[in-house]
């Protein structure tokens, strides 16, 4: 890679982590991180973004109850991304044995596509690197997810083909809006 794109780079990284502050969310934190999650995920304000899922999934993507409940649990944080006082980032992790599991990933509508996913995931990955000597991340997105899928695996993750399927009929996770949901686990290496 030519070393002026590699520098472009890493000032696009720079720039997107500029004033951020990454701390394990707190019962305060339960209300802006649920408004945060639904504003990423669902209903029309979602369309602000690219990671959208109101053509696939109408209804929650999640609750106070989900939130509180992921940062309660054992061996799970809730790692929560502000900038200027303003809650704009979060995404799970939770050891589980041999590896950390990666979810509940959201990034403020406004900001997406400015480079701050990729900063905020690069610092999960080294957070459950270094807390719990890992030597692999998974995660699982909905497999029509194309788009996304494709993002992480820029990222280094690779598709597995294992799939889980979607909780039809229980509405915690959204109402679907096609027959055909199922998630894959998608594996990083952290080593």
């Amino acid at each position: 890679m030519p070393c002026r794109a590699r520098d472009r780079r890493r000032f696009a990284m720079d720039t997107a982590a500029a004033g951020l502050i990454f701390r394990d969310a707190t019962d305060a934190d339960v209300d802006a991180l649920v408004a945060l999650i639904e504003s990423a995920y669902r209903g029309d304000d979602s369309r602000t973004g690219w990671t959208t899922e109101a053509d696939i999934l109408q209804g929650q993507r999640t609750d106070p109850e989900g939130v509180l409940q992921v940062i309660k649990a054992p061996d799970s944080r809730l790692l929560t991304v502000e900038r200027d006082g303003r809650v704009v980032a979060c995404c799970q992790l939770e050891h589980r044995g041999d590896h950390a599991y990666f979810g509940m990933f959201a990034v403020s509508p406004a900001l997406q596509g400015a480079g701050l996913g990729k900063v905020i995931i690069a610092e999960a990955e080294r957070q459950a690197r270094e807390s719990w000597g890992v030597a692999e991340m998974h995660m699982t997105v909905i497999s029509v997810r194309d788009d996304l899928i494709a993002w992480y695996e820029r990222r280094g993750y690779r598709r597995t083909g294992r799939m889980t399927p979607f909780p039809y009929g229980d509405e915690r996770f959204g109402i679907p809006q096609r027959d055909d949901l199922q998630f894959e686990l998608l594996v990083k290496p952290l080593a």
